[in-house]
């Protein structure tokens, strides 16, 4: 609030009367008051920030032997590789045990393909869903479920590899179909020469 205070009376000097001077205060007691109402309001009303973190799958301590990784690898391995003009291969296993499939991102190509792989754990995804809903299941229960499940031993692993025709457009369609079909171990990695070459009278 502001104040004006007056000079009390008038004086004389040399046989003229002063002229009444006026100084002006301002109280800024109010704006106190006022500014923590609005540190409250904001405090209320502002949506508090949840943390973002990311998963991160740790190795096992178990020793295994060389040749079972191989096996294993080969009998979960997915390889996608996309091509220009939205098209999409795919083989399972090792580039030299069979050739190359082409499908595209509709939900009847590439999406089943991987839901088809992922079956067995996008069914207890599911299942998991349905838990949630009908317990009230707390966000953190739920998430560390969801990632043991996601990262079971019968998880498929899937290589995205893109040659240099292929859009970026196409890369986050193979994304959201890893998210969608219920993948948590999957890859970008280059285009190699062999697999370079199971596509290559295809493309041309």
């Amino acid at each position: 609030m502001a104040e004006i205070s007056q000079d009390s009376g008038s004086h004389k000097k040399g046989g003229k009367k002063r002229s009444k001077k006026a100084t002006t205060r301002i109280d800024f007691t109010p704006m106190v008051d006022l500014g923590f109402l609005l540190i409250t309001f904001f405090m209320l009303a502002t949506s508090l920030i949840k943390q973002q973190t990311m998963e991160i799958t740790m190795p096992s301590d178990k020793k295994v032997s060389e040749e079972n990784q191989t096996v294993a690898k080969a009998s979960q391995a997915v390889t996608l590789i996309l091509a220009k003009n939205d098209r999409v291969f795919y083989y399972f296993g090792q580039p030299t045990e069979a050739g190359v499939t082409e499908t595209d991102y509709s939900g009847s190509g590439l999406r089943k393909v991987l839901l088809e792989k992922n079956y067995e754990i996008a069914a207890q995804v599911e299942e998991l869903k349905q838990e949630k809903a009908k317990t009230k299941m707390d966000d953190e229960a739920y998430r560390k479920k969801l990632s043991e499940i996601k990262s079971g031993k019968n998880a498929p692993v899937v290589r995205i590899m893109a040659t240099n025709d292929a859009s970026y457009k196409n890369l986050v369609d193979a994304l959201d179909e890893m998210n969608i079909s219920s993948i948590s171990r999957y890859a970008i990695v280059d285009l190699d020469s062999l697999d370079s070459e199971l596509i290559r009278g295809r493309v041309n």
